[in-house]
Parts: structure tokens; C-alpha cells; sequence
């Protein structure tokens, strides 16, 4: 029995790391981001990327695509875009005898992997046609619901920059991403190696590794990996730790914290913790695990109020004050 798990880790972490190296070819000095987008398809949920543009974020998605054999799709988030060009919609069709029937059209979300590219940037009620996606797996037009493949990921990108003429997703839909990933810009030496990629002759090219069921197979072994009770709740106090309200609450939250995590930050923290034990070769959830997912899994799920937002404090601060604050289990 021992001998199956061990095989299964090593397998596991073959697997992540030819993906990984595949989109290195292409992605530079990004190393965590890469890891984190991969956690997040592994961890069955999907990613917010946060940058300003030409940082090489949407190339990122197209290359995770090309790197496995999963269906993709791009959707450019604009003010005029419809919820039915997202789902797609029930278009009128004739038969040979002259009969007309409706039939279902699927729009972009029926992929394996969408790209919402730029998503603050289309209208609230456009952003509320990936919800039931996101959550649901599903997509209802009409009084017929659609079932989407799985595995379902979205990768949404936006630009924190020019916020002028977009909608700051609402705090539901934010919830929904088990991570929020910033992309910050490059080192000097990061860009020496872009410049020597991208102005050659030839582009680099990548190899597909991966594909669908490797992909769900991977998800099951990420299930399987046990978490200790006092390690499951050192991962619960640091999410209560989020709301400005006690007996959990930190002083930071209380100031700056109009509202904290839902438990799907509790969700992101055991399931993220998972997948860095199995990549640090370990089948058991440390405290350590828990501390590195910590940022990504809960920096959007941390609302400030108005004295956070005056002071424009960062939530990755308040995290690392949770983290100083919260003692580890013994």
C-alpha cells in the first residue's frame, strides 16, 4: 500500500513539473505564478491574475492550453459584451420539411479552459453569466440547463490600473476564485531572457504533456492527501482570524476589515496545502503549507472598510499580521 502512494506521489509530481517546465519555455521569472495557476486547475477551482499590461498574462493562459490537451476558449471582457455571446444562445433552425425548432448554440464557456480576458471591464451583468459557471458547472439558458466538461477552469485577468469605465467584480464573484495572483514586473535579468526569446528568428515552442484524464487523475491523488485536526484548525483561525469581529480577530482587521473570508478561504487554505505537501514530497498537510497558500487564498476575500481604503492599506499586510499572530499548533 505504501509502495501505490509513494508511486502516486512521485507520478504526481512528475506530472506537475513537465507542465511546469513546458510553460517556462515560454513564461520567464514567473515561477510562482505558474505554480499557483496550476495549483488552482489542480484544486479544481480557478485564478484571478492582477497586473498591468504586457506582463504576459493572457500568453500565460494560451500556453498552460498548448502545454495540455484541453480545449480553449478567449473571451475579451468589454462594456458591450452580452451575457448570451458568454453562454451562447437558442437560435431559430428549419428542418427539410419547412418546420422550425430551436437549437442550443454554445458560446466560449464551453471549454475546458476560458480566458476571461480583462473581466472588470464588462458590465455586472455580464460578469454574473460566468457565476453559475463558476460554481455550478453548469450553464442555464432558457429553461434548459447545460452541463460543462470537466474539467471546467476559468483564468481571469484585470488590469488594476486603468479603472476608469470598468466594474470592480462584485465581492461574490471574487469569492468564487480560489486564488488572486499578483504579477508584479519583471527583474532586469527576467527581461534580458524575454528579449532573447521573443526577437529571434523562431519563437519558442512547447510539447503537450498533459491531458484530460491525467488531469483528473491528479485531482483525485490532491483529495486523497490527509490534514491533521490540529492543522485543519490553525487553517480555520486564520480564516476567522479575517473578520474585524472577535474572539479570532486581529487588531489589523479590526481597524482596517469591513468583512473577512467566507469558508471557501478555509477550502482554498486545506486544499491549496494539499498540493504543496505533495510537490515538497510529504502525504500530510503542514502548518508551513498552510502559511505559503496563505496570500493568494484570502487577499480578495479580505474587504477593507473605509479607514482601510483611505490609508489604501494592502491586505497582503493584514495577512501577514494574521500570520505572526496566530500561533501554530504544538
Amino acid at each position: 500500500m505504501s509502495t501505490a502512494i509513494d508511486q502516486q506521489v512521485v507520478t504526481f509530481q512528475q506530472q506537475f513539473r513537465k507542465v511546469k517546465e513546458e510553460v517556462s519555455k515560454v513564461i520567464v521569472g514567473y515561477g510562482e505564478i505558474i505554480d499557483g495557476v496550476i495549483m488552482s486547475l489542480l484544486a479544481s477551482g480557478h485564478v484571478l491574475l492582477e497586473g498591468v499590461p504586457g506582463l504576459g498574462k493572457t500568453k500565460l493562459v494560451s500556453t498552460l492550453s498548448d502545454v495540455m490537451h484541453l480545449k480553449f476558449s478567449r473571451i475579451q471582457f468589454t462594456p458591450d459584451l452580452m451575457p448570451a455571446d458568454i453562454t451562447g444562445t437558442n437560435m431559430i433552425h428549419e428542418d427539410t420539411k419547412g418546420e422550425k425548432f430551436l437549437d442550443f448554440q454554445p458560446g466560449p464557456i464551453f471549454s475546458n479552459i476560458v480566458l476571461a480576458d480583462e473581466v472588470n471591464r464588462a458590465t455586472p451583468k455580464t460578469q454574473s453569466a460566468l457565476l453559475e459557471a463558476m460554481e455550478e458547472r453548469s450553464v442555464t439558458v432558457g429553461k434548459r440547463t447545460h452541463k460543462l466538461d470537466s474539467p471546467f477552469f476559468v483564468l481571469a485577468t484585470q488590469n488594476p490600473l486603468e479603472m476608469e469605465g470598468t466594474y470592480p467584480l462584485p465581492e461574490a464573484q471574487l469569492d468564487r476564485f480560489v486564488f488572486k495572483l499578483k504579477v508584479d514586473y519583471p527583474t532586469v535579468d527576467s527581461l534580458h531572457t524575454i528579449l532573447n526569446r521573443t526577437t529571434k528568428v523562431e519563437a519558442p515552442k512547447v510539447n503537450r504533456v498533459l491531458g484530460q484524464g491525467e488531469v483528473l487523475e491528479m485531482r483525485k491523488t490532491v483529495r486523497a492527501v490527509p490534514i491533521a485536526r490540529p492543522v485543519q484548525d490553525y487553517a480555520i483561525r486564520i480564516t476567522l482570524a479575517t473578520h474585524p469581529k472577535p474572539p479570532y480577530a486581529h487588531p489589523l482587521t479590526m481597524k482596517y476589515a469591513r468583512y473577512g473570508s467566507s469558508p471557501r478561504g478555509a477550502q482554498a487554505l486545506v486544499i491549496g496545502g494539499k498540493i504543496r505537501a505533495l510537490l515538497k514530497n510529504r502525504v500530510h498537510v503542514s502548518s508551513e503549507d498552510i502559511r505559503a497558500i496563505a496570500y493568494g487564498a484570502l487577499r480578495h476575500r479580505i474587504l477593507l472598510n473605509f479607514e482601510g481604503e483611505a490609508e489604501r492599506i494592502d491586505p497582503d499586510t493584514i495577512i501577514t499580521g494574521i500570520l505572526e499572530g496566530t500561533p501554530e499548533p504544538a
